[in-house]
């Protein structure tokens, strides 16, 4: 799983205010591969949904190819146990989570056809809590 070796801050805010109104500015076009996953909604994508959605890349291309993972989970999410009372402080950092806009790029991928890519990348989008679209360099 990717997980940052070192953050500047142990807890972050959530940080939900100005990021609702966006689109991305950012990893908006594809710069590494032929083929890849735009998002069209916004949302927390964490480490292990990254990972898994990987994964079934990489067994559907049966090694073939190559993937570039395009979006990092820097943002730690903090949770407290059900049996705590309210107060007595924040939780503990839990996992980390990529924050994606509408418009940003999350997979690449170049080496295949794009019936393959478009099949891997499909069974990718099923694994991330945000809607996505195929893309295609010829596209843009």
């Amino acid at each position: 799983m990717l997980v940052p070796k070192k953050v500047k801050h142990r807890k972050w805010h959530k940080g939900r205010g100005r990021f609702r109104a966006h689109r991305a500015t950012s990893l908006t076009s594809l710069d590494f591969g032929d083929y890849g996953i735009k998002s069209t909604t916004r949302g927390w994508v964490s480490s292990r949904q990254i990972e898994a959605a990987r994964r079934a890349m990489v067994r559907y291309i049966k090694r073939g190819g190559k993937i570039w993972i395009r979006l990092f989970p820097d943002k730690p999410i903090t949770s407290k146990g059900t049996h705590f009372t309210m107060g007595s402080g924040k939780g503990a950092p839990e996992y980390f989570v990529h924050v994606v806009r509408p418009g940003t790029v999350l997979f690449e991928m170049s080496g295949v056809t794009r019936e393959l890519a478009n099949e891997a990348l499909r069974r990718a989008a099923h694994k991330l809590p945000v809607k996505t679209k195929f893309v295609a360099a010829d596209q843009e």
